[in-house]
């Protein structure tokens, strides 16, 4: 029964990640990359349809920001295809530790730049009529109205990451490349659902005043410190047959003790969690204050205008 059971390990090893991989370095992050289906489609398309609206606001004469462009084409989806495609993704089913740090980019870097590179601005600004009309009726739907509401966001993005590590969900990824590749999408969309709301510039449902949203910004620091802190203290193993498994073929000369690797994973869960929180929390910050100086800027004009009436009338 215990051969038996080494036997499939080690078959389940082999299927999901057939290739033996040489030692986890720095040069292999930086050079030994792959192409994953869907989220190479995803990226070829979000960054094509982006960049033909670029080029018709362009083509009419009108300006779009080079930072919102930079933004979403540079750091949000040049971190979503650097999270898939390079050494991270190489080595993500090999290593927790690695795949944590892709799952921090995916669920926290790339939602706050896609949101800050407003694609629907830039779609309603550039499509024809009906798409536009299109558009708007999804924006201003019962479902899109649903899944922004802040507190059903910000649930969905604590409760996600628990789910995934704390149910047969991650199990399942490292045995199919399907679900593996729809995890990484799934983490892209759920951090977008809370934070395009709370720093995106874009109409979109859910939008909440700036005290609200620097609350909700802070309450996920505990959260990712809490799930980090859990997946550094506990000893049953994250994905443990697979990773067992991995250490009894030729890898496991160099692979560390799986739970040393998820101790690791879960402190670079905590630390990354709180280090890209205070980012959110400074761009969040930003923005407010930028907003609160248009909005006295607005206030000084309609004074202005209301004294240079008075003074009109007084002199009629």
């Amino acid at each position: 029964m215990q051969w038996g059971h080494k036997v499939h390990t080690v078959l389940l090893a082999l299927s999901t990640d057939p290739e033996v991989l040489p030692r986890f370095t720095a040069e292999r992050l930086l050079t030994d990359w792959g192409i994953d289906p869907i989220p190479f489609v995803v990226t070829v398309w979000a960054v094509g349809l982006y960049a033909l609206g670029v080029v018709v606001m362009r083509r009419r004469g009108d300006r779009w920001p080079v930072g919102r462009t930079l933004a979403f084409v540079g750091l949000g989806m040049g971190s979503f295809f650097f999270a898939t495609a390079s050494g991270l993704a190489r080595y993500d089913t090999t290593l927790l530790s690695v795949h944590m740090v892709q799952h921090m980019i995916l669920s926290m870097v790339v939602p706050l730049a896609l949101a800050l590179g407003a694609p629907v601005t830039l779609a309603l600004r550039t499509l024809p009529a009906a798409p536009r009309r299109w558009l708007l009726a999804v924006l201003h739907s019962p479902v899109a109205k649903v899944l922004a509401f802040p507190p059903l966001a910000f649930a969905l993005y604590v409760a996600s990451p628990w789910a995934l590590y704390f149910s047969g969900w991650y199990d399942a990824s490292l045995a199919s490349t399907y679900v593996h590749q729809m995890m990484h999408v799934h983490l892209v969309l759920v951090g977008t659902l809370f934070f395009w709301p709370l720093m995106g510039i874009d109409p979109v449902p859910g939008r909440v005043g700036y005290p609200f949203r620097v609350l909700l910004t802070i309450m996920t620091l505990p959260f990712h410190a809490f799930l980090g802190v859990t997946i550094m203290g506990q000893t049953t193993l994250i994905g443990g047959e697979h990773y067992l498994a991995l250490r009894e073929g030729p890898m496991g000369a160099w692979l560390p003790p799986a739970l040393d690797d998820q101790h690791l994973a879960g402190g670079i869960l905590w630390a990354t969690g709180d280090l890209i929180g205070v980012l959110f929390f400074a761009v969040l910050f930003t923005q407010w204050l930028r907003s609160s100086m248009k909005e006295a800027e607005r206030e000084d004009r309609r004074l202005d205008l209301a004294e240079r009436r008075s003074a009109s009338s007084v002199v009629e």
